[in-house]
């Protein structure tokens, strides 16, 4: 009988917070450029933008997401994504939504499920699982990790890899671990919301992936200095 008391007691007491706080739940939103930045490569030197943004309340936002990387004044990737995102723990994201390849070409489009947040000793973490219209399955993990050498110097280790279920040779990817990037960063926050930042970038090709990248006498493997910004609004 204790024990029913005690659940019904905190059930009324979660439902009041819950309610009490729907009262007072405004609309809100960010714009998140995690990276604007220029890197030194052995050609062009590409410039990469990796963007996010949101709207909403306190457990539902709708998102938009964007990655794309210009070199030599071309285009030569670009994804966005549009997404619903219910918080569904503390620190934790699910999400569900539409992801565009536009480049390289053609055009890919996928359903887009995963989740974001705060994994254990403060990673941030995300993960999503990509299924196309031509059976293509892919999954991504994204994570990174701060550490403040004082409040406003801040080193970011991060790491990025995706896997495909099949090979799509028009676009050069490999079914399996397809790429992995690696990337280390230092920034200054001048502001909370404006940050400067130097760094060193590596990515790997891997794989099958890597198989087409030389049949197109590309580079499988590249390590590039960076320079760019971080700004929130």
């Amino acid at each position: 009988m204790m024990k029913k008391a005690v659940a019904a007691l905190m059930t009324v007491g979660l439902s009041t917070t819950l309610f009490a706080g729907s009262e007072d739940d405004p609309l809100l939103y960010k714009v998140m450029i995690d990276k604007l930045e220029i890197r030194a490569a052995d050609g062009p030197d590409p410039l990469v933008l990796d963007a996010d943004a949101w709207v909403g309340k306190d457990l539902d936002k709708f998102w938009f997401k964007t990655e794309v990387e210009l070199a030599d004044g071309k285009t030569t990737e670009a994804e966005v994504q549009f997404l619903y995102s219910r918080a569904v723990a503390p620190f934790w994201d699910f999400q569900a939504g539409w992801r565009r390849d536009i480049k390289p070409e053609p055009l890919r489009d996928y359903l887009a499920l995963g989740f974001k947040g705060l994994a254990p000793y403060l990673f941030e973490v995300d993960a999503g699982v990509f299924v196309g219209e031509s059976g293509q399955v892919s999954a991504r993990l994204d994570a990174e990790y701060e550490y403040m050498f004082t409040q406003k110097l801040i080193l970011s280790p991060e790491i990025e890899m995706n896997f495909y279920s099949k090979d799509d040779e028009e676009v050069g990817i490999g079914s399996g671990l397809s790429d992995m990037e690696l990337g280390l960063r230092l920034r200054y926050e001048i502001r909370r919301e404006f940050a400067p930042y130097i760094g060193v970038n590596w990515t790997q090709k891997i794989g099958r992936t890597a198989d087409f990248a030389k049949d197109e006498g590309e580079e499988t493997s590249d390590v590039q200095l960076v320079a760019g910004i971080r700004a929130w609004f």
